[in-house]
C-alpha cells in the first residue's frame, strides 16, 4: 500500500519501476460532515489532490520514456458542491483543473492526461447513501438510467483512454454518471 501523502514514499515506489505506461490516480477519501473542520478538510485535500500531483510528478519521467498516459479520477462533485463534503468537492474540482493543467504541461513530453468523473457508483464510499432511502431516492430519481453505477462501468472508458484510439485526447474530464449531469 502506498501513502500518497508522503513524497518520499511515492518517489520510492515509482523509482523502483523499470517501465511505466499508465498511471491511474484513484487514491481518495471522503469524510461526510467532518470535512467542515479545517484539519479534516486538509487531510482530504492532501490525499485526493496533492497525492495525485505527487504521483504525477514522480511518474512523469517514466511516462515520458514510454509515451504514457495518466488517468485521474475526478467526480461529479468536480462540477458542483457538496455541503457535507467541502474537502472532497474541492479536491475533486482541483483534480479536474490539475488534469487540464498537466495535459498542457506534459503534452510536449508525449504524456496524455485525462480524467474520469464517476457519478453515483456503488462503492464503500457511497454505501451510506445507497442504504439511506431518503438520500438514495433523489439520486436515482435524477439519474436517467435509474440505477447506481458499478465500478466496472468505468473500465471501458479507462481502457479506451489508455489505448491508441484516444491518441488525440488530452485534458478531458469525462463524466460516467448514468446521465445524472444532464438531468
Amino acid at each position: 500500500m502506498l501513502d500518497v501523502r508522503s513524497t518520499e514514499s511515492v518517489r520510492a515506489i515509482v523509482g523502483g519501476l523499470e517501465r511505466l505506461d499508465v498511471v491511474v490516480n484513484c487514491a481518495g477519501i471522503i469524510r461526510r460532515g467532518e470535512e467542515l473542520a479545517s484539519e479534516v478538510f486538509e487531510q482530504v485535500v492532501d490525499i485526493n489532490l496533492n497525492g495525485s500531483m505527487r504521483v504525477c510528478e514522480a511518474a512523469a519521467p517514466l511516462l515520458e520514456a514510454t509515451g504514457g498516459t495518466i488517468i485521474n479520477i475526478a467526480s461529479m462533485l468536480s462540477f458542483f458542491g457538496g455541503g457535507l463534503v467541502p474537502g472532497y468537492s474541492a479536491s475533486k474540482g482541483g483534480i479536474a483543473q490539475l488534469t487540464k493543467s498537466l495535459a498542457i504541461a506534459y503534452a510536449p513530453k508525449g504524456i496524455r492526461v485525462n480524467a474520469i468523473a464517476p457519478g453515483w457508483i456503488a462503492t464503500p464510499l457511497t454505501e451510506a447513501l445507497q442504504n439511506d432511502p431518503a438520500r438514495s431516492g433523489p439520486i436515482l430519481g435524477r439519474t436517467p438510467l435509474a440505477r447506481w453505477g458499478r465500478p466496472e462501468d468505468l473500465h471501458g472508458l479507462a481502457l479506451f483512454l489508455t489505448s491508441p484510439h484516444a491518441a488525440f485526447m488530452t485534458g478531458n474530464v469525462i463524466p460516467v454518471d448514468g446521465g445524472y449531469s444532464i438531468s
